[in-house]
């Protein structure tokens, strides 16, 4: 079994909720305080012994490649005035010992279609995808979760959280004969069904661990929901193959592709960080008083 070693991040999706601000700027570059999402996912990755980023980009996505680049300019001018703390954030932007493969997905085809773009990165290795609007803040990472697991068997792996059902139409969702078990064979996944006809409330998180098998499976899938190629389809066709597991990870899930979890995870976030978090953490006791 080879080790897991490279991650997939789909980047290439137009952002339309939270436009205008991703007119002009990818999604993935929206902070959190004082990190763009997609720095949490490459830094949840390599927690995960993963060190090869590959990223499928799309127009208007030069700041991601720009984000993980070294600013010969920048670190220059930190050097000079000696603010040694700002170089090292800076340097440190893209975790030691990881390198960045970027693609490009000419076409919104469907995350399916962004994932079989990887293909020539990946080759026939196993691989991680994550979702940088699925922020998820766990020790250890998510990702580190499901790789560990990966590791002692060598199945591919879905990450999962139970959603209210009246949540279902929004997600790929699992169905697994043990209902509580944290780690459980897959027997059936569709993408965003009504609640009507939802299998359970068991929801794809946006974490993944697959083996290279998912590609030739992608390759023949006819457009599926949205009119797009659904990876939840292609693992629907993986699980007839080999098996697939259904994981629920430990920690706490912001969905950032959303306005209202993304402010959540700022506030959240903001509270805990090292630098302000405790003045935060006053203003908002102070506003919360105010607006009751």
């Amino acid at each position: 079994m080879k080790k897991l070693r490279k991650a997939v991040f789909p980047v290439a999706g137009l952002g339309s909720r939270f436009l205008p601000a991703t007119k002009a700027s990818p999604k993935e570059m929206l902070t959190i305080v004082d990190k763009p999402l997609i720095q949490y996912a490459v830094e949840e990755a390599a927690a995960a012994g993963i060190t090869d980023m590959i990223f499928v980009t799309g127009r208007n996505k030069r700041a991601i490649e720009d984000h993980f680049d070294k600013a010969y300019e920048l670190e220059s001018e930190l050097e000079a005035k000696g603010k040694t703390a700002l170089l090292d954030t800076i340097r440190g932007v893209l975790p030691s010992g990881c390198r960045c493969i970027y693609i490009r997905q000419a076409e919104p085809l469907g995350l399916g279609h962004a994932v079989l773009c990887s293909r020539p990165a990946v080759g026939d290795e196993p691989f991680a995808v994550l979702l940088a609007d699925e922020l998820i803040d766990a020790s250890p990472s998510a990702t580190a979760q499901l790789a560990a697991r990966f590791a002692a068997d060598g199945n591919a792996i879905v990450g999962v959280a139970d959603v209210p059902l009246a949540q279902v139409s929004r997600y790929g969702i699992v169905s697994i004969a043990e209902q509580q078990a944290d780690y459980a064979r897959i027997a059936g996944i569709v993408e965003k069904p009504p609640a009507s006809e939802a299998p359970s409330t068991l929801a794809v998180m946006g974490r993944y661990v697959l083996t290279p098998a998912i590609f030739d499976l992608l390759e023949g899938l006819n457009p599926g929901t949205g009119g797009e190629i659904q990876l939840t389809d292609g693992i629907a066709a993986l699980i007839e193959r080999e098996p697939v597991f259904a994981m629920r990870f430990a920690g706490k899930r912001y969905d950032c592709g959303s306005k209202l979890g993304y402010l959540q995870a700022s506030v959240e976030l903001g509270v805990q960080h090292a630098e302000i978090g405790s003045d935060f953490a006053e203003f908002l006791r102070v506003r919360c008083r105010q607006l009751t």
